[in-house]
């Protein structure tokens, strides 16, 4: 069987998870018979979606991530369905994970659309890694390079994978 980049990318996240000492089960996760490709079924109650991005940009060193209505559309349907859901980042280059809650990925959405005023086709994350420091997560400010919504996101080091074994 061929191995894929994101066969790779996701294995890297996935095996953290299982590593985890309150790691019992992964499946991929699935509704009747459809299978959400970038989500995972962690134990009975926690739900993970995938996304990587292999390199920063070249000029703001920032890590891209996006997100189309469909991927939307999964993750409201995962997160139905699941007690906990989180978006997991892989940030290839710098071999680093950063994991947020579902809850805040929407949080930055509405941001943006209050800003904007109107749905988007494509949104998109950010994510910076400032030397020895925690991820910033945010979203640019319309029509601004290196401008941000807010205050970013500040994510840990380390929060991956533990943060999925919290209970809250």
């Amino acid at each position: 069987m061929k191995i894929d980049d994101d066969h790779l990318y996701r294995g890297a996240a996935l095996i953290q998870v299982a590593e985890h000492p309150d790691f019992t089960a992964i499946n991929v996760f699935k509704k009747r018979k459809r299978i959400f490709p970038n989500a995972y079924k962690i134990n009975e109650d926690i739900g993970i979606y995938l996304k990587y991005s292999k390199k920063p940009t070249r000029n703001y060193k920032e890590y891209i991530f996006t997100f189309m209505p469909e991927h939307l559309d999964e993750l409201k349907n995962i997160d139905n369905n699941i007690n906990r859901l989180f978006i997991t980042f892989v940030c290839v280059k710098a071999r680093q994970i950063c994991v947020i809650k579902y809850s805040d990925l929407i949080e930055l959405i509405k941001k943006r659309k209050k800003i904007i005023g109107f749905e988007e086709d494509v949104y998109t994350i950010v994510i910076t890694l400032p030397k020895n420091s925690s991820f910033r997560v945010n979203m640019n400010y319309p029509g601004k390079k290196k401008t941000y919504l807010s205050n970013p996101l500040i994510v840990s080091r380390n929060a991956f994978p533990k943060i999925l074994f919290k209970s809250n």
